[in-house]
């Protein structure tokens, strides 16, 4: 069994360019540009403990977060509740001269002692915060699926650039736009499909399971070198449909629909959880228990055989976020075509 693969292509790439976004950030403020002051080391976030915090030290965050100006360098953990999750002092006696560029740069010790949970680290920087934008589209391209990312605000469509753009986020505008899976988020670089478009000022940090563009956090970009060649591509899958191919509506051989053509699933690995998702998404019921040959009452199919090896929790709400092979891929025959029957 193997998983569809996400790729994430970026071409036609300057040095510099695409940096790895900040690994540290403010939560809990009033906007993105005020908070606690978190870092992120080795996968994990943890706080800065506020022993030698100054001016100098959040002047260089301010810069590094694209937050403009610093204003007020906090002691004392004022931005509480903390996470629920446990969560530590990471760094102590940070120590800035007030020229570099990102606070990693600045000396720091990170073997904390003697500094507690109340003593951490905030921070307020000038108020940067980003328009609202309405709506969202994919633009140029073959169909509302693919193309260049724009986002719609006071009537006027913006382009996005691809520095902090990720396959997460590439995720929620399909999701948003009633595509199918993100397969591919990439800098399009063919000159037709460059939009002459003014550049959104944000950069987006989506975790992939908003529900839209809109409820992902973002943060200024600052000032940004992105140009009409840095813009965002994304390509989905067409949207994901099934049905059940029989007497009744809520029984029947599955069929999918992929690329605009219905094709069979291979019963490999197919059960009591799959059976689950299909009644659920259907609208349906819940599964019964057919018997091997109640199954196969419904015939064999023709044309393709889209999915194998379908692995399901039972919890997702669509077959489609269920583990499977590559569409089109499976070492099946029609013969081995799976059916599903719901209480209705």
């Amino acid at each position: 069994m193997a998983l569809l693969f996400s790729l994430i292509l970026a071409i036609c790439t300057r040095p510099g360019l695409l940096g790895p976004p900040p690994r540290v950030r403010l939560v809990k403020g009033s906007h993105s540009c005020e908070g606690r002051v978190e870092v992120e080391q080795q996968g994990h976030w943890g706080l800065v403990c506020d022993d030698g915090w100054d001016m100098n030290d959040v002047a260089v965050l301010c810069q590094e977060l694209g937050c403009g100006v610093a204003k007020r360098a906090i002691s004392g953990n004022l931005y509480k509740p903390l996470p629920k999750e446990d969560q530590k002092i990471l760094l102590q006696n940070v120590d800035c001269s007030g020229t570099e560029k990102t606070l990693a740069q600045c000396k720091k010790d990170e073997d904390v002692f003697g500094c507690s949970l109340d003593e951490a680290a905030g921070a307020v920087c000038e108020n940067l915060e980003s328009p609202v934008f309405e709506d969202v589209r994919l633009a140029d391209g073959p169909g509302q699926c693919q193309g260049r990312v724009e986002l719609k605000h006071q009537d006027e469509w913006n382009a996005v650039c691809l520095t902090g753009w990720n396959l997460q986020a590439a995720k929620v505008v399909c999701r948003q736009l009633g595509c199918g899976r993100a397969v591919l988020t990439k800098k399009h670089c063919e000159e037709s499909a460059q939009g002459q478009r003014p550049i959104w000022p944000s950069q987006m940090s989506c975790s992939g399971q908003e529900v839209s563009l809109q409820d992902c956090p973002s943060r200024p970009q600052g000032k940004s070198n992105c140009t009409f060649d840095d813009q965002v591509w994304v390509e989905c899958e067409d949207a994901f449909d099934l049905r059940l191919a029989g007497d009744k509506p809520c029984s029947g051989r599955l069929e999918v629909l992929h690329k605009g053509v219905w094709g069979s699933v291979c019963d490999d690995g197919w059960g009591a959880r799959e059976d689950q998702v299909v009644c659920k998404q259907l609208g349906c019921g819940k599964p019964l228990s057919p018997s091997p040959k109640d199954r196969k009452s419904y015939g064999p199919g023709v044309g393709r055989i889209w999915l194998d090896d379908v692995r399901c929790s039972g919890k997702e709400q669509s077959l489609e976020y269920c583990q499977h092979r590559f569409w089109g891929y499976h070492d099946c025959t029609h013969k081995e075509d799976v059916a599903v029957i719901c209480s209705g």
